[in-house]
């Protein structure tokens, strides 16, 4: 793939989403570096949304350790069942979240952050990672979001069997 990304901009959520799913897959397909892979997906993700804050967290033992981000300064590390990543991570499920001041135990990276949505990346039998994007405004996040980055991830996962080591 160029390093171009071809979006109809001002667009619905669900037409971008659309129109850049195939170019995620085809970014990341041959690539055999998960951590490069989510990178470009991150920037994907930032670029045609503007979302607030959109990164990855690897599951490193009993944590989250922060990996490839776009977006201010994040919370490093964030323990198993804590805040909405931990909570999605030890739910094995995508957490949409409203209004992050509502979820009892929000970790608040930054006060800027008003809505998340927080989606599992599988590897063999276990998850390995999760995307997390924030929102500026409340209640950012649908079952849109939900269908389409679910797909990007397990797009990742599809590659995890495929190529990385």
């Amino acid at each position: 793939m160029s390093e171009s990304l071809y979006y109809t901009k001002g667009g619905s959520k669900a037409e971008c989403y659309k129109e850049i799913l195939a170019q995620i897959k085809s970014l990341i397909e041959s690539e055999t570096d998960m951590i490069a892979n989510m990178a470009n997906i991150c920037a994907v993700l930032k670029e045609v949304f503007a979302f607030f804050w959109v990164g990855f967290y690897l599951v490193k033992g009993e944590e989250l350790v922060l990996g490839p981000f776009q977006g201010p300064l994040a919370c490093t590390r964030i323990a198993k069942g804590k805040g909405v990543c931990g909570t999605a991570w030890i739910q094995a499920k995508t957490l949409i979240v409203p209004d992050v001041n509502a979820f009892e135990g929000h970790i608040a990276c930054s006060s800027l952050s008003r809505s998340e949505i927080v989606v599992p990346v599988f590897g063999k039998n276990k998850i390995i990672a999760v995307l997390d994007v924030d929102s500026d405004q409340l209640d950012m996040f649908d079952d849109v979001d939900r269908a389409y980055l679910e797909k990007i991830v397990e797009y990742l996962f599809d590659n995890n069997q495929r190529n990385y080591k």
